[in-house]
């Protein structure tokens, strides 16, 4: 099946199969390899991605739904060389361990911010409630997020 596809404002033209999981055309068909598969059943949030602004489990999205769309993966989110204020808090407040549910973390609280940018701390946890650590790196990634809503990061705007 031939669609297309946008993903970090660039268009693609695609041939695959219409009930593909967004996530393997993201990383194997167009390369992006940082939003990461967990659970493949669009429970853990580490292939979180934005369709059309919002957040999506790309792992149990069929590319039809994108099709036409546009997709923001973890790649698209700084600009250029510039780390997005999210990245940049991630830094600063030590939040990655392992790193596997990072990019999907990110890409949560990127989405939170960008409709709520002065969320309360429960606003925070409902958002992130979510996305799953392995590693329990919860509490930073609460300091992270009430960081860059706060202003404190030293980064780009969200």
């Amino acid at each position: 099946m031939a669609l297309r596809l946008t993903v970090n404002g660039v268009q693609h033209s695609l041939d695959v199969e219409g009930d593909t999981p967004l996530l393997w055309v993201i990383r194997d068909e167009l390369g992006l390899k940082g939003t990461k598969f967990g659970c493949g059943a669009g429970l853990c949030g580490a292939c979180t991605v934005h369709l059309n602004g919002q957040p999506v489990r790309s792992c149990s999205t069929p590319v039809e739904m994108a099709a036409g769309g546009q997709v923001q993966t973890i790649e698209g989110l700084g600009g250029g060389d510039q780390l997005h204020a999210l990245q940049q808090a991630w830094i600063e407040q030590g939040v990655p361990q392992c790193g596997y549910c990072q990019s999907g973390q990110i890409m949560s609280a990127a989405h939170l911010l960008a409709s709520n940018p002065a969320p309360s701390r429960d606003d925070i946890v409902a958002a992130m409630t979510g996305n799953l650590c392995r590693c329990g790196t919860y509490s930073r990634i609460l300091a992270a997020v009430e960081s860059v809503a706060a202003g404190s990061s030293n980064s780009q705007e969200v």
